[in-house]
């Protein structure tokens, strides 16, 4: 026996790891992704110049945008739309960072498309940018997926930024092979997007809210009913009423990623524990492996949780830095 595998959590990880909870966010981000490819497609077929469109996804850190992002592209990819040459369109994903400039943004999404280019190549900026645009064509990749985008404008000169932007936008409006864009990242992201009026009428913008109580209380008891009912382990009723829901809420800082991944690792502890039933108890497990805090501090203990425990940061009580 491995000490580093414990198979209960291994096996929830597993399990859930193609699962989704459709949100109405869901729907919606399919509906716009369809209407884009399907003007993308038009206009393949009718060979004309067009330029690409694209989506902007921004919310919160936890706000389970790249996980809804994620699964969108793989619902796509999966659905083997036919191009006119006659191969399934794609979309590729591409995690940014602040340290690469454009020339180095050109080899990350070369490798996403699973074409290498060395870091000892002399190839310059518009020839690495060249075989990106040539290697999608040929695989017929019409789209790029760039998670936290915001991470490389940064601490640039604000010049680096504006040659950026415009540089995504080149890409949208390439004559050879226009490639549909999806920007995600937190909210300082529409900002930098919306500096260059052109590029972001090319975007369809979608913003994740926070969690509204009580609007959401419904929602959030179907997304601890569905997924406990997957994981095999019925829920407690002392789980089942509004002051758990409020509780869960404030642990997540009203978060829907945030939310469901608390959910998801009470479920774990509750299959180590071989428990009968999801109860509070997992949950509390949850918030203290997370947070190394004792049992009584903690949103599901503590009678004072809605001030105590920090919306901004989450996992810090309010009083900590």
């Amino acid at each position: 026996m491995n000490p580093f595998i414990i198979p209960e959590i291994r096996d929830t990880a597993a399990y859930f790891s193609r699962q989704h909870y459709q949100f109405d966010r869901s729907i919606k981000l399919q509906t716009a992704l369809a209407e884009i490819f399907s003007r993308h497609l038009g206009s393949l077929q009718g060979g004309g110049r067009f330029e690409a469109e694209g989506l902007l996804v921004t919310g919160k850190s936890g706000s389970g945008k790249s996980a809804e992002i994620g699964h969108l592209i793989t619902k796509f990819n999966d659905s083997k739309a036919m191009l006119p040459s006659g191969m399934p369109a794609r979309i590729a994903s591409c995690l940014l960072d602040g340290k690469s400039g454009w020339k180095g943004l050109g080899r990350k999404t070369a490798k996403a498309l699973e074409y290498h280019i060395v870091d000892s190549s002399r190839a310059t900026q518009d020839r690495i940018w060249e075989k990106v645009i040539i290697q999608a064509k040929l695989q017929g990749v019409v789209g790029i997926h760039y998670d936290e985008v915001q991470h490389i404008f940064r601490k640039k000169p604000e010049a680096d930024v504006i040659a950026t932007i415009d540089s995504f936008k080149s890409l949208m409006k390439n004559q050879d092979w226009p490639l549909m864009l999806i920007f995600t990242g937190v909210d300082e992201l529409a900002g930098y997007i919306k500096s260059e009026p052109q590029l972001f009428d090319l975007m369809n913008n979608f913003h994740f809210d926070d969690i509204v109580i009580p609007d959401d209380l419904q929602t959030i008891h179907e997304i601890v009913g569905s997924y406990a009912i997957n994981g095999r382990v019925p829920v407690s009723p002392d789980l089942a009423g509004e002051d758990f829901y409020r509780r869960l809420s404030h642990a997540a800082a009203f978060r829907w990623g945030l939310l469901i991944r608390i959910t998801l690792d009470a479920i774990g502890s509750a299959c180590v524990k071989q428990a009968s039933s999801l109860d509070r108890e997992h949950f509390i497990d949850a918030w203290v492996n997370k947070t190394q805090m004792p049992r009584f501090v903690t949103p599901f203990t503590h009678n004072s949780y809605e001030t105590m425990f920090r919306r901004d940061n989450p996992f810090l009580r309010s009083f900590e830095n």
